[in-house]
């Protein structure tokens, strides 16, 4: 990696200011580090009342906080608001990852992103949870669009940051930074049915605080 150059990444509109949604330090690694080569002027939003239980939420926001510290960037830390995802989560305890659920959850997300950015004089959002593999790009985008186009001005960023080897560079920097590196999406119904999962084929239930990049798993 220390031979890769980067080309400037160009912002919708001509713009130069971020405020980026932050799911991970694992996901947003790459992200904040293309940002910074290419000068971009951006701040962390991290909201995410999805993840479970408050071990985990702490054990993901940390790890964030500490490496967006290494670049200086702002790190705005945004209320856990647990009780009002519940709230919205009901009747759809079941559904499968990738479902109405997670719509839902991005669109919760987001919608508190966009309102923080129209309030703070942000011009654009976006989100590191796109360059998963795991989650569904378009799904994700759509409720980016969605959220932002509430407020005049404002425009999401559905920028791929899977491309040109992205995802292989997060991994690349979750190892050498290593990052706490959280065996599920994060919500307590992901939790369940993952640990299920693991459950059927004779694997440990999942252990939280325990795995990070770069080290045995125990």
């Amino acid at each position: 990696m220390n031979d890769f150059k980067r080309q400037p990444l160009p912002l919708p509109n001509g713009q130069d200011k971020v405020l980026l949604h932050s799911c991970c330090a694992p996901c947003s690694g790459e992200v904040m580090e293309a940002m910074v080569a290419s000068g971009i002027d951006f701040t962390i939003f991290f909201y995410n009342p999805n993840i479970h239980p408050l071990k985990e939420y702490e054990l993901r926001k940390n790890e964030n906080i500490r490496f967006a510290e290494q670049f200086g960037v702002p790190f705005i830390d945004a209320d856990y608001d647990r009780d009002n995802w519940f709230e919205r989560a009901k009747g759809m305890e079941h559904e499968p990852e990738r479902g109405i659920r997670c719509t839902m959850c991005f669109d919760m997300r987001f919608e508190r992103t966009a309102l923080y950015a129209h309030e703070h004089g942000f011009p654009v959002i976006s989100s590191s949870l796109g360059i998963s593999r795991w989650k569904d790009m378009n799904q994700i985008n759509d409720c980016g669009h969605r959220a932002a186009s509430r407020y005049p001005g404002l425009s999401y960023w559905d920028y791929n940051w899977r491309k040109g080897g992205g995802s292989a560079r997060m991994i690349e920097i979750s190892k050498r930074e290593n990052f706490y590196q959280q065996e599920y999406c994060g919500c307590v119904y992901s939790l369940r049915d993952s640990n299920n999962h693991r459950v059927s084929l004779g694997r440990e239930r999942i252990k939280l605080g325990v795995l990070f990049y770069g080290q045995e798993k125990v």
